[in-house]
């Protein structure tokens, strides 16, 4: 038996592990980069320093995975999170656990990470393709055979696999051409939104406090349905309020779960998540015998941010220069109120521009959990954010991504007679350096 041949389209997270595997299993791998160097959105995540995986446990993941955790299942028997950390720094790149069990590289550089998985590459021979685009696959008799490049050549493969990505950060490549390709190919695309991604809100209000960060908030969301209305997400943690609403991890990952029709959705910030209403009540009746002759807004400072604080004013509709000592019982009580839940409204979500993963994709039950092959076309496979599956931040994304990627190359090679994989790493997990 010659050598198989196998094109991986796209030089991401996803497609940089699929050429390692199958290149690893004796495959003749092409890797094609439409951009001028691979992972050029893995070089801006995590804010630059690319948090790689996270290293909770597999229950925790299917916690933090909001579309198909299930699809993944075999995709994380072939490399968790903890094969992954294992295979990088087999590779030569240390790493570290931080806050969240969140991983990074200890050089806190991106850049490190794609250095250290190109060398790999290298190594076991890929041809790597930059700035080369492909416009479409070429199919014949329900098999994928290879594809045809945006400059008009033909290329010919005993398999594909599609790594394009989703559409957040249209600058980086991920424009959607794989979605194009997966359509003519008979597949379905589910529908596709922004993702861990800002929210804008009815309220303009937040706009005057853009920048202001809250730490140890809980944000809540209810979602009506006819007559009852139904809890949807509540979470502490941080967020942040800009030009036009909110963001930060809370915000980021409520966005993930919104419904489409964002009219039937309202949100709260309870700003003293450890404070109950009775307990809250007791400290605003201390402070305003402690403090009686000042005015309203000097009591409140107390309670949150300068800025903040006059906002809770006038939504509980007072007055900054109220006389604390002629504040009634019912005022006091709808301050309080505000005080546990600041009432939003989301009108948006940000756009793909900044979005950090997509939400929808190609359909998973037209895909082959098992081997990333495609049901409908043979010799296809699917591995990355093209896919519909998504998840929390912190890490989780990016072993989607690895895992998936390492799968369909693992995968494809068993399917047409290579050797088992031999990854060279140990499936354990690893002492790691905290920080």
């Amino acid at each position: 038996m010659g050598q198989k041949r196998c094109i991986v389209v796209g030089g991401g997270a996803s497609g940089m592990l699929a050429a390692l595997f199958a290149a690893r299993g004796g495959a003749q791998a092409t890797l094609l980069e439409r951009n001028e160097k691979l992972g050029k959105k893995l070089y801006i995540t995590g804010k630059g320093r690319c948090n790689v995986t996270n290293a909770s446990d597999m229950e925790q993941y299917q916690r933090n995975i909001f579309r198909n955790p299930r699809f993944l299942y075999a995709a994380f028997a072939q490399m968790d999170n903890s094969g992954l950390m294992a295979l990088l720094e087999d590779l030569g790149l240390p790493l570290k656990v931080e806050r969240g069990n969140r991983v990074f590289p200890v050089s806190d550089k991106s850049s490190d990470v794609i250095a250290t998985l190109r060398r790999a590459l290298e190594r076991e021979g890929v041809n790597i393709r930059l700035n080369t685009r492909v416009s479409r696959l070429l199919i014949k008799d329900g098999h994928c055979a290879g594809v045809a490049l945006q400059n008009g050549d033909l290329l010919y493969a005993d398999a594909v696999i599609l790594a394009t990505g989703g559409l957040s950060y249209p600058s980086t490549g991920s424009t959607g051409d794989g979605h194009a390709m997966a359509r003519d190919a008979g597949h379905t695309v589910t529908a596709t939104l922004p993702a861990l991604v800002s929210i804008d809100t009815v309220e303009s209000w937040p706009g005057t406090l853009a920048g202001l960060s809250l730490k140890n908030v809980n944000l809540s969301a209810w979602v009506s349905g006819g007559k009852r209305e139904k809890q949807m997400y509540s979470q502490m943690g941080e967020m942040l309020f800009t030009h036009t609403g909110i963001s930060g991890p809370l915000a980021l990952t409520l966005s993930s779960l919104l419904p489409e029709d964002l009219s039937a959705v309202r949100m709260e910030i309870d700003l003293k998540p450890a404070l109950n209403e009775q307990t809250l009540d007791a400290r605003l009746l201390r402070d305003f015998r402690e403090m009686s002759r000042r005015q309203l807004s000097g009591v409140v400072d107390g309670l949150a941010p300068r800025s903040l604080s006059e906002q809770l004013i006038q939504l509980a509709g007072l007055s900054p220069t109220q006389p604390v000592n002629g504040v009634t019982a019912q005022q006091r009580a709808a301050l309080l109120k505000v005080i546990k839940a600041v009432p939003l409204h989301p009108k948006a979500l940000g756009g793909f521009n900044e979005a950090i993963i997509t939400r929808g994709g190609v359909n998973v039950k037209e895909i082959n959990p098992s081997t990333m092959e495609s049901k409908r076309i043979k010799s296809l496979y699917f591995c990355g954010e093209l896919m519909d599956v998504d998840a929390a931040t912190g890490g989780f994304n990016l072993q989607i991504a690895f895992s998936t990627g390492a799968l369909s190359g693992t995968e494809r090679r068993r399917a047409e007679g290579f050797s088992a994989c031999c990854v060279g790493v140990a499936c354990k997990m690893r002492s790691f350096t905290t920080g």
